[in-house]
């Protein structure tokens, strides 16, 4: 069974991710939030090339990733849940938040310190926000982001079936909070009780440092409330509001290998 569901976890998230992405596209084409100042095929290319590279970095370095950790947790019943002995039910949702808690104090230090910064700037240099930014970043923030959820995992004695959940959450979720689309002002406010909306993650993307420094979430959007991190709106509005970064602005910033040698420059 173990074989089975590891055999089958790659597609499985595949399959979600490529879901996802055909409904963002769409939605986007249909419903734009906001004027592109780039067209698609300017981005488009080098953002899904990034993918592609993280995709095969990470399976060369991870090959089983955060889901075979987990498997092998259970094998060596290693871990806090097994020290617990929770309802099943109890460590799938505790599995979840605290995963995704991770992801957002990880996020935070990412902005933090400065070497860090350096790795996860890339995400920030986009100069419009879409789906496809939120497949943005640099390979050693990824690689690195796969290691430490490697070691959560192992910690926590996290179910496999709550990792893989976890796995297509954060996909499914850094694709749809990303997306240019326009979504009713109600069911904005509604949704972003619980998830992080599009509108709410879009201030993050200001050039406007303060706001930058706000809403780091990725699924739950609770961390940024809990923590004081939540900012519900840019100052100058969603339509108005600039994107990216103030100093990588130029064409030369946008190129697949701009992209991925910007953590060498001052």
């Amino acid at each position: 069974m173990t074989e089975l569901v590891l055999a089958h976890e790659p597609i499985l998230r595949l399959a979600a991710f490529l879901a996802t992405v055909a409904v963002m596209a769409g939605w986007e084409a249909l419903a734009p939030r906001r004027w592109r100042m780039l067209s698609r095929m300017t981005r488009w290319p080098q953002n899904m090339g990034i993918v592609v590279l993280n995709t095969v970095l990470v399976r060369l370095v991870f090959p089983t990733a955060a889901v075979g950790a987990a498997f092998w947790a259970e094998t060596q019943q290693m871990g806090l849940f097994h020290l617990l002995a929770l309802p099943r039910a109890t460590e799938m949702i505790l599995s979840v938040m605290l995963l995704d808690l991770l992801i957002y104090g990880q996020h935070v230090v990412m902005h933090k310190v400065p070497a860090l910064w350096r790795l996860h700037r890339m995400h920030h240099m986009d100069l419009d926000v879409d789906f496809t930014t939120g497949l943005r970043f640099h390979p050693v923030e990824i690689v690195l982001s796969a290691a430490i959820k490697f070691l959560a995992v192992l910690a926590l004695g996290a179910p496999a079936a709550a990792v893989i959940l976890f796995e297509v959450i954060l996909n499914t979720s850094s694709v749809f909070n990303h997306g240019n689309v326009r979504l009713p002002a109600a069911l904005d406010r509604v949704l972003r009780g619980i998830i992080v909306t599009p509108d709410m993650h879009r201030v993050h993307h200001s050039v406007i440092h303060r706001e930058t420094d706000s809403n780091y979430g990725f699924a739950l959007s609770v961390w940024d409330r809990l923590f004081g991190t939540y900012r519900a709106a840019p100052a100058k509005g969603h339509d108005a509001m600039i994107l990216g970064l103030p100093r990588y602005r130029g064409p030369e910033d946008g190129g697949f290998w701009a992209m991925l040698l910007n953590p060498l420059r001052s």
